[in-house]
């Protein structure tokens, strides 16, 4: 029995599943989790010593990679001066004003603990600033574990739906209407029979928690477009997307501004934490200069405030750095392709920049229901294989793959080889 599966077990005994976080579990691969004891740049080590190049990168905010030098100097530096105050600090400031110089959109922004806190605190806002109750979300994308946010995808339904959840009453979601990703009569009907009752549209941009989805030429403008008709806000999540895929996020890929962004842990440069913001309008209504109450003791921690502002004054010295992750990403998702296809496999890839997916399925994958159509137990075969040979990918078919700056040429060549050497056995 290896370390990580002894530290499983033992787990098992104290933490539910023996995780705190579902995926981790490696349930769907059939595997013990690997537990990390370090990382550095584009290489994490378990418990046993084995080496991996991860393409986690704990979930997308190492665009960077692991320990970057000027960031754990940051970090260590506001250690060094207190944990957490419950305070005002000038780190919030700072953080804040650099956000909103380097995303348009966002005028003023509110810092939360996690990618879900600051969901449920967009909508709340929505909610406040419009006088309304009705949100859409989308089949396949995922805003966090709110309760409103909890709907079952995939059912193709335009009607109201179950929550996803147990402990969930019904009664919380049924203000939650689903549109389907990609299908923009879907939306418009919701609008046609409830448009005065809507007060907004949350959508991932590009969908990334059912593998990764592009949005198809058209979609999010025609999302702008009935939300600025029918009064009500588009609520970008971009807990994935922002500053990975530039400076300004998808939004500043694909040229469409909402009026509400959510970010996440990238903020944080990894650290718990989270934010929304946008039009001062709107966010003025936040308490408390507004009747919309949003607290939290920790929002604003000096060491993950410390922390985002470091990484993210680097991407904004360094626009290179984009140039290059998106090169990156060309050649790796463009070679994984080659193999794929030159072995006979018919499975599609979907990437933009540095985010991607490798989707066992035959059929172009454009939303939920044709992502459902890939085999997961192939998936966890390949994905078995990848880390026997030290390559650490999301132990889940519907996770995307997430390169870093700190990956090199000879890393991506040596997962492409891998990856080569199991789909030409």
């Amino acid at each position: 029995m290896t370390r990580s599966e002894q530290l499983f077990e033992e787990a098992k005994h104290y933490m539910p599943g023996g995780v705190n976080s579902p995926v981790r579990a490696f349930g769907s691969i059939g595997e013990a989790p690997r537990f990390i004891k370090r990382a550095e740049g584009a290489y994490l080590w378990d418990e046993d010593g084995q080496r991996y190049i991860d393409f986690v990168g704990s979930w997308g905010p190492m665009l960077l990679g692991h320990n970057r030098p000027e960031i754990l100097e940051s970090v260590l530096d506001a250690c060094s001066r207190g944990l957490s105050f419950g305070a005002c600090t000038k780190a919030e400031t700072d953080l804040a004003k650099q956000i909103c110089e380097m995303v348009p959109s966002v005028e003023m922004l509110r810092m939360v603990n996690s990618g879900t806190e600051a969901v449920m605190s967009a909508v709340r806002t929505a909610r406040g600033y419009t006088k309304r109750d009705k949100i859409i979300k989308f089949t396949g994308c995922y805003h966090g574990h709110c309760d409103a946010m909890l709907v079952k995808a995939g059912s193709g339904s335009m009607t109201h739906d179950m929550p996803d959840s147990a402990g969930v009453p019904k009664g919380c979601t049924q203000d939650t209407l689903l549109a389907e990703y990609n299908d923009s009569d879907s939306v418009k009907a919701h609008f046609e029979r409830e448009g005065k009752q809507i007060a907004a549209v949350i959508i991932e941009p590009v969908a990334a928690n059912m593998g990764v989805v592009l949005p198809e030429p058209g979609f999010l403008e025609n999302l702008r477009s009935l939300c600025t008709r029918y009064g009500s806000l588009l609520i970008f999540d971009e807990v994935i997307t922002g500053f990975r895929l530039g400076i300004s996020g998808a939004q500043g890929l694909f040229g469409v501004t909402p009026d509400l962004t959510v970010f996440g842990k990238i903020i944080g440069a990894g650290m718990p934490v989270g934010a929304y913001g946008g039009k001062r309008c709107i966010m003025e209504t936040v308490s408390p200069a507004g009747t919309v109450y949003q607290a939290g003791t920790l929002s604003g921690n000096p060491v993950a405030m410390s922390a985002g502002y470091a990484m993210l004054t680097i991407l904004k010295n360094n626009p290179e750095i984009y140039d290059h992750l998106n090169a990156m990403g060309d050649y790796f998702f463009g070679q994984l392709s080659k193999i794929v296809k030159e072995n006979g496999y018919p499975y599609r890839i979907n990437y933009t920049g540095p985010l991607g997916c490798l989707f066992f399925t035959g059929t172009d994958v454009k939303d939920y229901e044709s992502a459902k159509t890939s085999d997961t137990q192939a998936y966890a075969a390949y994905c078995r294989h990848m880390l026997e040979h030290g390559i650490y990918l999301a132990p889940a078919q519907f996770e995307a793959i997430f390169l870093s700056s700190a990956h090199t040429k000879a890393m991506l060549d040596e997962t492409l080889e891998a990856a080569q050497a199991y789909f030409k056995r």
